[in-house]
């Protein structure tokens, strides 16, 4: 059972005036890369359906505070983020170990991840993180799975989105010398103003999918190869029936 970290209020005061001073910076460095970036994005968008709703949460899972789609508002996003790496010298496990011990080496600039519970430099069920971002963007979360390969977050009560979202690593079937890293979500907005901001405005939508292409792009960068076929992003809505 893992502990709920306590900090000093002085440690917590400066963490959060370090992320918000990052703040700025990140959005202008990643607001750069957006329109300069010269990795292809292969995005697709179509109607889903039923099976597009997430997967049952794993048996044991801590239902306290968790914000699951039926919570939320508005259409539910079944979005993949996959790209293959190429000339890599790390396993799928390997490339996991450096992903989980620090969050923040593959996040955006203007993420940043806050661990609120559970032990530094691992990714365990029960672990909670709150993730920093500019405006009304903070998001709690908690991992619902974890294995060698692979973990799972559950969002909390207060974040922008209601869901949840894995990010696994394999060997790609086509080609088993490349690996094959993927982020999965599936997630409503979390509340009417986020509705408004994500499904009409579009501007949490577009801060979102640049959020997780940058992570993609890093964890090439992470397992030290080089993407091949650019990121492909896949989206489906669907209006699941609360």
């Amino acid at each position: 059972m893992h502990a709920r970290s306590a900090p000093a209020t002085g440690d917590r005061r400066s963490r959060r005036v370090a992320a918000a001073l990052r703040w700025p910076v990140g959005c202008a460095l990643v607001s750069w890369r957006y329109f300069w970036r010269t990795t292809p994005i292969h995005r697709s968008d179509v109607a889903g359906d039923r099976s597009d709703l997430p997967p049952p949460d794993p048996a044991g899972t801590d239902e306290d505070g968790v914000q699951h789609p039926a919570d939320g508002y508005g259409t539910l996003l079944h979005r993949v983020y996959q790209v293959r790496i190429a000339g890599s010298g790390l396993s799928p496990r390997e490339l996991m170990g450096r992903l989980t011990a620090d969050p923040d080496r593959w996040s955006p600039e203007f993420a940043v991840f806050r661990r609120t519970r559970g032990t530094p430099g691992a990714m365990a069920v029960g672990d909670e993180f709150l993730i920093r971002m500019p405006g009304p963007w903070d998001g709690p979360v908690r991992v619902c799975a974890a294995d060698p390969e692979g973990f799972s977050f559950v969002t909390l009560r207060g974040h922008l989105e209601a869901g949840r979202i894995a990010f696994r690593a394999g060997r790609d079937p086509g080609d088993r010398d490349r690996l094959l890293f993927t982020i999965e979500s599936w997630a409503r907005p979390g509340d009417r103003l986020s509705h408004l901001m994500y499904d009409r405005l579009r501007v949490a939508k577009e801060v979102q999918l640049n959020m997780w292409t940058h992570a993609c792009i890093r964890a090439a960068r992470i397992a030290g190869g080089r993407l091949d076929g650019g990121v492909r992003v896949s989206t489906r809505r669907c209006v699941p029936a609360d």
